[in-house]
């Protein structure tokens, strides 16, 4: 059936003789005369991984227990190298059925053999790296972990590794050194490991080790040190030298593990630890940071059913124009009512609905009602038609696609004039998305929003970004105001950061004022707006309008 191509044998069983076609010796790279009539020609050719199935297949069919000899196998060659092939193949039995002859043919099957591997590979293995795959590596964890019940005195470890400034890395100088940058840090962290560790690439610039019959925590601890060492030395990156370093979490086969996803969520959960400790280390994971994973998971999962349920609010605190004591906007604020904690400040659940991304929907949302409360109070108070409202926009946030185009589409639905929408980024939004967040801010700024930098003063490179990214506004970090009025030196700060505002063409917020002291105090620093809880404390739009009421004059409150 598989054509001319077929090499054919005919096999006298009893007399342990075989004839072999021309083209079954010329499959081999055998002339017609180099290859005789025993046995052994064919059998002893077989690579030992395969003699035992093909005896097998061999003794099944001659023995009456299966109808048909069909067996694939890998032979060597005349030049020693080995090719896949399949032999098929009938017996002729004797008075007591079993086989006396039997006649087959041989194909070549090296080329499906070579492609279902590509296949296999290709399933198996990072497309980039060439590693093992997030797939295959949990089953040769769960192999692991099988092997360490079977064996009380078996340990192995799991290593969580994410680089630690990548998407800065990656979005700076482009994809392509990216890659290149991923496929060194694996070649370099390969290098490190011992023979039988498996490496693998889960995604992104996540990696995974398995660390198998290892002796002690140490033995695991000196691998990380090697790791950190080959990544400390600079990639080239076709004449840019970059230097990258990574956060490492180690979770121990000790803690009885019986699901491959358990330790690795665990390995996962201790990198996050060492990344929120500045990165470049590594931390071992302790039943502390279960609980505190268990608790992540808790919240998530309350998170998307108050998501469901409707269980947020925007809460509104109002920004006052030190020029004339005027309100002149506010800054809206989530708040979840929680069923059982009561309301709950973003502290107590931002990071999980960053990290879950629930923070996406929640922030538009928040940026809807927000737009839409302004409007409303724009058409009922004459005096606030020039105010503005304040809305934050996180990391996530930022990078999340469709950005630009839900701000338009607010715009347009709302009817608020966009010149009245001020968006808060923090530096740590501009740290994580480097030249992607300078081209959506532009995009931004190109609907008539304005743009303010949040917190500012609380990181390193605050003063940098103030010439490169267009902002329009500064809120100076609540840190430095709050109780301000007795430190001198504190306010000479709050001078020189106003002065250097002003001088950029930025109008400056001063978040945080809590007492009249540091009221009055804002007022002598050249600081046009201020808010805080010496003006009003957050709360929903009743009190906020009730708030405005008790600020307003007996002809506004008439006319209003």
């Amino acid at each position: 059936a598989e054509g001319a191509n077929d090499g054919l044998w005919d096999w006298d069983i009893d007399n342990d003789q075989i004839y072999f076609s021309p083209r079954w010796k010329s499959m081999l790279g055998f002339k017609d005369g180099e290859i005789g009539t025993s046995p052994g020609e064919w059998f002893n050719r077989l690579h030992p991984d395969d003699k035992a199935s093909v005896s097998a297949a061999v003794s099944a069919h001659t023995e009456g227990r299966r109808d048909m000899f069909e067996t694939e196998y890998r032979i060597r060659t005349q030049t020693g190298e080995y090719q896949w092939m399949v032999a098929r193949g009938l017996a002729v039995r004797d008075e007591n059925g079993m086989g006396c002859r039997m006649v087959g043919s041989q194909t070549n099957i090296t080329k499906r053999k070579e492609a279902e591997y590509q296949l296999r590979f290709e399933a198996l293995h990072d497309g980039l790296t060439k590693l093992p795959n997030r797939a295959l590596f949990l089953d040769r964890l769960n192999h692991s972990i099988q092997l360490a019940k079977r064996n009380a005195s078996y340990l192995f470890a799991v290593i969580f590794i994410d680089l630690d400034r990548f998407k800065v890395i990656n979005d700076s100088l482009g994809h392509l050194h990216g890659d290149r940058l991923l496929i060194e840090v694996a070649l370099r962290i390969k290098s490190a490991l011992r023979d039988g560790d498996t490496l693998a690439r889960l995604g992104g610039d996540e990696f995974t080790i398995l660390c198998e019959g290892i002796t002690d925590i140490n033995s695991v601890t000196r691998l990380i040190d090697r790791i950190m060492n080959v990544l400390g030395d600079p990639i080239d990156l076709q004449g840019q030298q970059v230097v990258t370093a990574a956060s490492m979490g180690i979770a121990f086969s000790s803690s009885g593990y019986d699901n491959p996803e358990d330790i690795l969520r665990d390995a996962d959960a201790a990198m996050y630890r060492a990344k929120a400790v500045g990165g470049s280390s590594y931390v071992l994971f302790d039943e502390a940071m279960h609980r505190q994973a268990m608790e992540f998971l808790t919240l998530e999962s309350e998170l998307r059913v108050a998501v469901e349920k409707q269980q947020f609010r925007v809460y509104f605190q109002p920004i006052l124009d030190l020029r004339n004591d005027q309100v002149s906007g506010f800054e809206a604020l989530l708040r979840w009512n929680h069923p059982t904690r009561g309301v709950l400040l973003p502290e107590a659940f931002l990071s999980v609905a960053e990290e879950s991304r629930l923070i996406v929907n929640l922030g538009r949302w928040v940026l809807k009602e927000a737009c839409r409360q302004l409007v409303c109070w724009q058409q009922s108070w004459p005096q606030a038609r020039g105010w503005f409202m304040s809305v934050n926009i996180g990391p996530v946030e930022l990078a999340a696609p469709g950005l630009v185009e839900f701000i338009a589409e607010t715009i347009e639905s709302t009817t608020i004039d966009p010149t009245c929408l001020k968006l808060e980024i923090t530096e740590n939004s501009l740290i994580a998305n480097g030249p992607a967040a300078l081209k959506t801010m532009k995009k931004i700024k190109s609907l008539g929003v304005k743009l303010s930098i949040d917190d500012f003063g609380t990181g390193y490179s605050s003063f940098n970004y103030l010439h490169r990214f267009p902002f329009d506004a500064l809120k100076i970090d609540a840190s430095f105001i709050s109780n301000f009025d007795q430190d001198a030196g504190r306010q000479e700060i709050v001078r020189t950061i106003s002065y250097l505002a002003h001088n950029l063409g930025l109008s400056v917020v001063a978040e945080g004022s809590e007492t009249e002291g540091d009221f009055r105090r804002l007022k002598k620093l050249s600081c046009e707006f201020a808010q805080g809880f010496s003006i009003s404390r957050p709360g929903d739009a009743e009190q906020m309008e009730a708030f405005l009421v008790s600020k307003l004059t007996p002809s506004e409150a008439s006319a209003s």
